[in-house]
């Protein structure tokens, strides 16, 4: 399975010719989507949800179909009739021939004043990879590669680093990182690469590699 990092929390997967794109978001590129067999989003924030960005994708593929929760399901299944799937916390299903199952319930919360709005994390290919979404979800098997939310409003390091102890992951992939300035990358690689305890590693965006 090929791995291509896209900007900010946006991955496209690759696997037997077929594309799976997840959170192609607002901050992620125009083109983050183009070419997808399927797309998973997490949740209904634009920073992982854009309806331009899934617009493209679905035009140019009519074949394509979008797998996300509710929220976003609601907005989006009128302009795709029949080719826009409602998934939540347990349910598995494939996806342009990726077996991938749902985790997790709730967006972390960014303010007790703030109302959480729902978020699902996907689990691909049997713990392969598990992109988490805005969400701190530790699925309930083990999982090879973590793409990791590292910076974000919601967030602060001594939890990210916590995360990965608690998933305790072979690797872990850094997204959610587009608000992360170039000035600080260096801390945040070498105090999550040498508290996490596993593989902290990072991809420039349209990077890839071999899971």
């Amino acid at each position: 399975m090929k791995l291509t990092k896209m900007s900010h929390s946006c991955v496209r997967l690759e696997k037997d010719g077929r594309v799976l794109v997840v959170d192609p978001g607002g901050f992620s590129e125009e083109d983050a989507a183009v070419g997808a067999d399927a797309v998973l989003v997490t949740h209904e924030h634009p920073d992982h949800f854009d309806e331009g960005r899934l617009r493209t994708a679905m035009e140019a593929n009519p074949a394509a179909e979008i797998w996300t929760l509710k929220a976003v399901a609601d907005r989006i299944s009128a302009a795709f009739p029949g080719r826009v799937h409602t998934v939540g916390h347990g349910d598995a299903f494939t996806a342009a021939g990726f077996d991938v199952q749902a985790h997790g319930e709730l967006h972390a919360v960014i303010h007790p004043d703030i109302p959480r709005i729902t978020n699902v994390g996907y689990l691909v290919e049997g713990g392969k990879l598990f992109h988490p979404g805005d969400a701190l979800t530790v699925p309930d098997q083990p999982v090879e590669t973590l793409m990791l939310p590292v910076m974000a409003p919601w967030n602060k390091i001594s939890e990210v680093i916590d995360y990965v102890r608690e998933v305790r992951p072979r690797r872990a992939y850094d997204i959610h990182d587009a608000l992360l300035t170039d000035l600080a990358r260096p801390i945040y690689d070498r105090q999550i690469g040498a508290l996490g305890g596993f593989e902290h590693l990072r991809l420039a965006p349209r990077d890839a590699v071999q899971l």
